[in-house]
């Protein structure tokens, strides 16, 4: 029996997304399986962003529907969206002074009414994100003083304040040096594992994909093409489908994960366009 409580179920059926004369995603179905880390890869355009953003209620899809636990999103209010679904999009920016703790204290807007009053569980909630996120030190630091891995800490803690049962992150890593990047995704293992929360990463990196994700999305031009376990889903085939790259894939010699090895000249690749 698992020691959390059930989260929801976050699907697309049938979607159509992009934006005005351009179609991005087409006609795309989409489990995220509850509980677990799911990864959303592909080559630049390919709509893992859409994707995220329609997922999010950032845009409205073209066509068909995202469900949470089978009612269509547009259905539910925002706030209560809000309040059981996080998004850490991929280039957030804070006022210029704002602290730490005033930046992370800003995720119980969804909780809150017009007139509510901060109440003692905000504060615990804002607590907890500070110290799951490691960074309850930094409470009283301007946000823009801070390193880029302190930084994605922060916004993550703000997205936990929110207190999610689905955390959405739009490239989390980028700009970061490799020893953040592992931070940052470290921390969403922990997250998802202390926590029970659903996980949804949008990441370029494939090696870090597979070796952080229990589940891979795998995206080409606004289809799906694979979808299952990173030991499944990512094979030298599905690697050339969607990235037009020739490489050789191996476990890695520490965590048995598919391990991506571009070979020499393998770059310039046209993909199949079946």
């Amino acid at each position: 029996m698992s020691a959390f409580p059930t989260p929801p179920r976050l699907s697309a059926r049938s979607l159509d997304a992009g934006y005005p004369g351009r179609r991005v995603i087409e006609n795309l179905d989409l489990e995220v399986e509850p509980g677990r880390i799911t990864m959303i890869i592909g080559a630049n355009a390919c709509g893992k962003s859409t994707l995220l953003g329609v997922l999010a209620r950032l845009h409205a899809p073209l066509g068909g529907e995202v469900l949470l636990d089978d009612v269509d999103v547009a259905s539910i209010p925002r706030r209560r969206f809000a309040q059981r679904v996080g998004l850490l999009p991929q280039h957030p920016v804070a006022p210029d002074g704002l602290t730490v703790g005033e930046l992370v204290a800003r995720g119980r807007h969804p909780h809150r009414g017009v007139f509510e009053r901060w109440s003692a569980a905000d504060t615990a909630q804002v607590d907890d994100a500070l110290r799951l996120t490691g960074v309850e030190a930094l409470a009283d630091r301007p946000v823009g003083d801070l390193s880029g891995g302190q930084r994605q800490r922060v916004w993550i803690a703000m997205a936990l304040a929110q207190n999610p049962e689905i955390l959405l992150l739009d490239e989390p890593t980028t700009f970061l040096d490799l020893s953040h990047q592992l931070e940052v995704l470290d921390l969403l293992v922990e997250l998802n594992r202390v926590q029970g929360t659903t996980i949804v990463v949008v990441l370029h990196e494939l090696n870090l994909a597979a070796r952080y994700a229990d589940d891979l999305v795998v995206m080409r031009e606004g289809r799906i093409v694979a979808q299952g376990s990173p030991r499944d889903v990512l094979t030298a085939e599905v690697v050339s489908d969607a990235f037009a790259l020739d490489a050789l894939v191996m476990p890695d010699p520490l965590t048995g994960t598919p391990l991506v090895v571009p070979r020499p000249g393998g770059a310039h690749l046209t993909p199949d366009p079946t």
